[in-house]
């Protein structure tokens, strides 16, 4: 391990622990994790309160309803053209004479809220636009409930430097495992990181039965319903790629100590083995809930925040290996990981846009991760220990998204020619 005093994710240390009610601000409340946590939120009044919202702008009916349920003080939509729609829907939600939230507006709006007077930030932004939220909450000693794992995949050594030890809290269900089973134990006698796989819904196939996968196939989850990026990602385990890298940054546990697992009933979570021998697996039914209740209520439980298993009914839970050769996503992930700097950027980048053109038709299964390759090759390997900043990670990621572009025009000119 390295020298660092402790990682990002601590159970053992609890950074600003309020009592009484807390005040969240939810970035990204129109997607799958922000409802969810708002749903928690409305079941829990006496522990949470959540004082603003954010969202990209496209839901903003939605938006509306939310900011209602929760009279929260102020909502923010990344998209300056949504405001009217926004304070229209919130016209129409509250009644004569109440008065509207304040609405902020543009792409710096949710890093605004994320420095706002709370106690804890849920960032449940989809992409690495969830960046500059990150580091603002960061910086505003906020805590932080990250969902978001590819502000810190991309800008790894940028959030390190602003965290406090234990000031993150993971959201991902593997990594709310991880960090519950790390509990159990001190940090100097872990002796790996076992990261679960669901193996999306082409587990068994061969790289050759992969070629013809349609869309429809690849946005059939077998266990998550989730939005359409993060479902492609998980067919192609990209997903669990970026999933190994945030738990090296999360827990400074190196790469070679980190493995991942397929196990189909996605009712393992990840785990935790010992020095000693001893393997800790956190485990329950397929839902967010608790995931998203330990971002938020940690060091305490909320009660019911999930299902539990019903004991009495038997049941299989199966265990196999990675199929590394059908899915080379988790291995180019360790590498760009391994690289460090903006490689991991460029990698987060070139996957976006080449899930964009397969969902579009224009790209076939397999050239997702071929292109992702060609684009994180042609990058090179950035010279050890130059530093990174914002502008670093911006700069690299819009070229990798040009050339993922490209390289997915070329694919698809080449077969219809």
């Amino acid at each position: 391990m390295s020298d660092s005093p402790a990682p990002l994710a601590d159970p053992h240390l609890l950074f600003d622990t309020a009592d009484g009610r807390r005040d969240l601000v939810i970035l990204g409340s129109t997607g799958s994790i922000g409802t969810q946590a708002i749903d928690l939120v409305l079941r829990n009044p006496d522990r949470f309160r959540v004082t603003a919202l954010s969202a990209a702008g496209g839901r903003t009916a939605l938006l509306a309803e939310q900011a209602h349920l929760l009279r929260v003080n102020t909502v923010a939509v990344a998209d300056p053209g949504a405001v009217g729609g926004l304070r229209e829907a919130l016209r129409e939600r509250y009644g004569a004479g109440e008065p509207l939230p304040e609405i902020l507006a543009g792409p710096d709006a949710a890093a605004t809220l994320a420095a706002s007077e709370c106690h804890t930030v849920l960032n449940g932004i989809t992409g690495s636009i969830g960046l500059a939220p990150t580091l603002a909450a960061l910086k505003a000693g906020r805590t932080l409930a990250l969902a978001n794992k590819e502000s810190l995949i991309v800008g790894g050594p940028l959030v390190k430097a602003l965290a406090a030890p234990g000031q993150i809290i993971p959201v991902d269900s593997e990594h709310a495992a991880l960090f519950q089973a790390l509990a159990a134990g001190k940090r100097a006698d872990v002796r790996k990181l076992v990261v679960t796989a669901s193996g999306g819904p082409f587990r068994g196939r061969t790289r050759e039965e992969l070629a013809d996968v349609t869309r429809e196939q690849a946005l059939s989850h077998p266990t998550w319903a989730m939005g359409p990026v993060i479902t492609i990602n998980s067919a192609t385990l990209v997903n669990k790629g970026l999933e190994v890298i945030e738990a090296h940054l999360l827990y400074d546990i190196p790469f070679d100590r980190i493995e991942v697992v397929v196990h189909p009933q996605s009712y393992v979570h990840s785990m935790v083995e010992f020095t000693d021998g001893s393997t800790l697996a956190q485990a329950t039914p397929p839902d967010m809930g608790g995931p998203i209740a330990i971002g938020l209520g940690w060091p305490e439980r909320v009660p019911d925040a999930a299902p539990a298993f019903d004991w009495s009914t038997a049941s299989t839970w199966e265990f196999f290996p990675l199929d590394t050769e059908a899915f080379p996503s988790v291995g180019l992930a360790r590498h760009v990981g391994t690289l460090g700097s903006t490689a991991p950027a460029v990698f987060n980048a070139a996957n976006e846009e080449c899930v964009d053109a397969f969902l579009a038709g224009q790209l076939p299964f397999n050239g997702i991760m071929d292109t992702v390759t060609a684009v994180v090759s042609e990058h090179g390997t950035p010279a050890p220990g130059t530093p990174l900043s914002v502008a670093d990670v911006l700069e690299a990621e819009t070229w990798a998204r040009a050339r993922a572009r490209e390289l997915s025009a070329k694919a698809t000119a080449e077969a219809r020619a």
